[in-house]
């Protein structure tokens, strides 16, 4: 009788302990699955249609889209339900072995919030309900003729931190940046999202600190020097991102996208840069939009120049870009127009009748701060204010213009370019 109790005993055991690992397994799975660093892109027509990217800790899970009109999160679990299927993608940098997930969006109805969820699909592996806006159809449709329409969209550059707290500094920024600016249609991110490509965990901090911006505001990023690997090249970031598939042929963080009336080209200057010569060229010849802006990292006139890029100042000439977004020097820089190499107007008087090229760097989103360099014949504007910055870029009808802020709200620069 002894030995049949201490049988049963051992039996009542091993079966309990399978069942805590089975459970602890399926916690693990689930939890494995659960999205984190959720961001929406533009990757079509603004008004119809949206992207977004997530990353779990489950390289197989699945990827599922689900979105209802309204703002009633409860209706996700109804019939009314839209569901797209997306995309996995293994993202294996290092010791991490992470999975990136894109789906899309489309035949979206114009003006109008919807409430969308992302995840594996299961009933525990999914996001915290959230909300985006589509553009409005008269902001998107004939927009080289419909100059009545005016919207804002912002500009910030070198995030590029290591530990939370510095990631801290640029959630601050874009913060302050919403708080001002709380209608903005879009962020340009000047590129430099982190200081080291290859580290996750910057890039969860960096997620984390942009949101809820990042889920419901169109972030559009530009590749830095700090988001590429010497193997991995920009993949880093680009995995992160749902982005147009448009570029130049082979080149990762090259695509162009249009708002309202704007066209905004944007290249990598990390790679290829005569492979995106060329397809700069083709990419401004093809637009209708009466605004062009192009957004770059390192700078052709910043606080200092690229000379590997000298070749896009030549086509940027040729178009007559109004606008040129920088990154990489950490330092605040403003461009007096230029054309040909040469000035072609004044610091404190609007642009006119597209004379020259405006270049801009917005100092930095992040903790680093680099000395001001000597200025140059192309400074208007040049200072290092050892602050985090933004600017924030209006169109209205003929006219764009750029406004510099501090991340406490300070103005620092402004100026207009009229058509």
């Amino acid at each position: 009788m002894r030995m049949l109790l201490q049988t049963i005993t051992i039996a009542v055991v091993i079966v309990l302990l399978l069942v805590i690992l089975f459970v602890s397994q399926h916690n693990r799975s689930t939890h494995a699955s659960l999205p984190y660093s959720i961001v929406t892109t533009f990757n079509g027509d603004a008004s119809e249609a949206r992207s977004f990217a997530w990353t779990t800790d489950d390289p197989e899970a699945a990827s599922v889209l689900q979105l209802v009109p309204g703002t009633d999160a409860a209706k996700l679990d109804t019939n009314d339900v839209i569901s797209f299927q997306g995309r996995t993608e293994l993202l294996n940098i290092g010791d991490d072995k992470l999975g990136t997930h894109k789906a899309e969006a489309v035949g979206l109805t114009p003006d109008t919030t919807y409430t969308y969820r992302v995840g594996s699909g299961d009933a525990k592996g999914w996001s915290a309900p959230m909300t985006f806006t589509t553009a409005a159809a008269d902001e998107t449709e004939n927009s080289s003729e419909n100059q009545s329409s005016s919207f804002t969209f912002l500009n910030l550059a070198d995030s590029q931190g290591v530990t939370e707290q510095d990631f801290k500094l640029w959630g601050d920024t874009l913060n302050k940046a919403f708080e001002l600016y709380p209608d903005s249609r879009f962020v340009i991110h000047n590129g430099d999202f982190t200081e080291n490509a290859d580290d996750a965990d910057g890039w969860r901090y960096l997620f984390e600190q942009a949101m809820p911006w990042a889920a419901s505001i169109p972030l559009m990023p530009v590749v830095g020097n700090n988001d590429v690997l010497k193997k991995e090249g920009s993949t880093p970031l680009t995995a992160r991102f749902d982005l147009p598939d448009n570029g130049a042929n082979g080149v990762s963080g090259n695509y162009s996208f249009d708002y309202g009336t704007v066209h905004v080209a944007v290249l990598n200057t990390e790679e290829e840069i005569s492979a995106q010569t060329k397809w700069l060229d083709a990419d401004l010849a093809a637009t209708k939009q009466p605004w062009l802006i192009v957004a770059i990292h390192r700078p052709l006139y910043g606080g200092s120049t690229y000379k590997k890029i000298k070749d896009w100042a030549e086509v940027i000439d040729r178009y007559k870009v109004d606008l040129v977004l920088q990154g990489h020097n950490h330092e605040y820089s403003r461009s007096f127009p230029l054309r040909d190499g040469k000035v072609t107007g004044s610091a404190d008087q609007a642009v006119t009748n597209h004379s020259g090229t405006v270049y801009v760097v917005t100092n930095t989103a992040g903790p680093k701060f680099n000395e001001k360099k000597e200025d140059q014949f192309y400074h208007a504007v040049h200072f290092q204010n050892n602050k985090q910055m933004f600017a924030a870029i209006t169109v209205e009808g003929d006219s764009l213009t750029y406004t510099a802020y501090t991340s406490d709200g300070e103005q620092v620069d402004s100026f207009t370019v009229e058509h």
